[in-house]
Order: structure tokens, then sequence, then C-alpha cells
């Protein structure tokens, strides 16, 4: 990691204070300096950077390529998980609801327990409302013949009183 100094107006890195480019006064070193004229010697030549980075990139390339690899197949084992994971959750789901489903087969069963004793209820009292209209009927026909019966006796007293009152005899 290189730790960013002060830019340039132009946009370039600046060079650090210890390079000397060609050409610059070299204020308090000696002409015998070792270095001197190293930077004039230092030409970056193509072919040597082609080869450093072959060299880097056969080196951290195969070790790069098999990360690859490997974050490949975690990602196609998480997806294969994902797949797993939401299959489990709809069968919970489907569990919980068969789960429901035999709550209202309980409560439907225990419903249709209660409309079978009502209908047996129903038709009780079905048939004891027919036989108290039978009865009733009977006694409304028992009633009237009676008023009949009391009716014609009535009739027949008051002819017999008719019959029995005394008559003034006609004079012929």
């Amino acid at each position: 990691m290189s730790v960013p100094g002060p830019s340039s107006p132009d946009g370039a890195l600046p060079r650090p204070p210890y390079c000397l480019e060609a050409g610059e006064p070299t204020t308090g070193l000696s002409d015998t300096s070792p270095d001197e004229g190293l930077i004039e010697d230092l030409t970056i030549e193509d072919k040597a950077v082609e080869q450093l980075a072959e060299g880097l990139l056969s080196h951290y390339l195969p070790d790069l390529q098999r990360s690859k690899q490997a974050l490949q197949e975690l990602t196609q084992n998480q997806v294969v998980l994902l797949d797993t994971l939401e299959q489990e959750i709809s069968k919970f789901k489907e569990c919980h609801s068969m789960l429901d489903i035999n709550a209202l087969f309980a409560e439907a069963k225990h419903y249709h327990a209660k409309l079978v004793n009502i209908r047996k209820e129903m038709l009780m009292l079905h048939e004891k409302t027919s036989k108290l209209k039978k009865r009733a009927l009977k006694l409304q026909q028992k009633r009237q013949k009676e008023e009949l019966e009391r009716e014609q006796q009535r009739e027949k007293e008051f002819e017999r009183e008719k019959q029995l009152t005394a008559r003034p005899a006609k004079r012929t």
C-alpha cells in the first residue's frame, strides 16, 4: 500500500525527495557519489515490464483461479442450500396447514354431531306435534259430537215438553 502524499498541479504523482531528475543541480552532494548517474541509467524497458507482469501473474493467477473456483462452488452450494431451505419451509407450512385442516375437520365433526342431534330433536318434536294435532282433532271432533248430542237432547226435551204441555181442546 502506498501512502498518499501531496499531489502535483499537473496530476502526476510527486516524486520522492531523494530522486533527482537528469540535469538537476545536486546541492550538498559530492561529485564522487556512487549513485551519481543512476537515475539516468534507470530506463524501464517494456520487455522487462512484460516479463515482470507475467511472472507476477503466473505466481498469483493459479491461487486466484482456485479461489474463484472455490467461491463459485460456495455460491452454487448456497443456492442449493437456499432451495432446500425453501422446500423445507414449504413442508413446514404444509404441516402447519395440515394441522389447521385437522382442526377444521375436528370442528366440522363437532358441528355435524350437533346438527344430527338437532335433527333428531326436530324429528321428535315433529312427531309430538303430529300426535298433538291428531289428539286436538279428535278432541275437537268429540266436543262437536257431544255438542251435537246435547243439542239433539235439548230438542228432544223441548219436543217432549211441548208434547207434555197442556193444550186446550178444540171445540167442535
